[in-house]
């Protein structure tokens, strides 16, 4: 959840990542509104002019495959189901279309003016504010939403009382390596790429930390 890839990669739930900053140097991707145009050809160049040209629509369908695939993937591999639940699968999809992709990518707009230093210490600030104060509340409104379309409201307070700390450490011991990486050593051209590979993995997790029952509190 808490994912994002400078030039609109995507991920779930906690802000993605749900986190992340900018390139250093032009904001590309969900940093705003600017994209790298210098991509090159094949499928990254191809990516990268869908990008520029539609930044939010491009951003929004790449956090609803990613979603998809992290669903899958986690049912069939973590949870190994005889069988797709599809109606989960297109409930994760629509959430990553319509409430990750959309926030992040207004979100990484609002954070690139609020830290316009480069470099190490606009790194470090951007990702203080992405994971300390966006990704946990981006996580439980992610929860909330999804408990709500599910139609178990009463069951989003429990959930995230017993579930929301341990997520967001582990989104906290993905993201923030990842994203310093990426920002600091990562050509801006090829960030979304490596972004991506990062928000498959934590989109699994999330499927899973998601649709684990919620164990009623005089059992625990």
């Amino acid at each position: 959840m808490l994912s994002r890839s400078s030039d609109g990669g995507a991920g779930t739930g906690a802000g993605g990542g749900h986190g992340g900053g900018s390139t250093r140097g032009k904001p590309v991707g969900s940093g705003g509104g600017g994209e790298s145009s210098g991509s090159g050809g094949g499928f990254v160049g191809w990516y990268m002019s869908c990008l520029e040209a539609n930044p939010l629509l491009t951003k929004s369908l790449t956090c609803a495959l990613l979603n998809a695939l992290g669903d899958i993937f986690c049912q069939l591999f973590i949870e190994k189901g005889s069988s797709l639940d599809l109606k989960r699968t297109g409930t994760f999809t629509f959430l990553g279309m319509f409430l990750v992709g959309p926030t992040l990518h207004f979100w990484y707009s609002a954070l690139n003016k609020l830290v316009p230093a480069r470099g190490a210490t606009g790194a470090v600030l951007q990702l203080l504010l992405d994971q300390g104060v966006f990704a946990p509340l981006f996580l439980a409104t992610f929860i909330s939403v999804l408990f709500t379309i599910d139609g178990k409201p009463h069951m989003i307070k429990p959930k995230l009382e017993q579930d929301w700390f341990e997520t967001i450490k582990v989104n906290w011991v993905l993201w923030i390596p990842a994203q310093y990486f990426n920002f600091r050593f990562v050509p801006p051209n090829l960030q979304v790429l490596v972004a991506n590979v990062v928000a498959l993995v934590w989109n699994t997790y999330m499927s899973f930390q998601s649709h684990k029952a919620v164990v009623p509190a005089t059992a625990k």
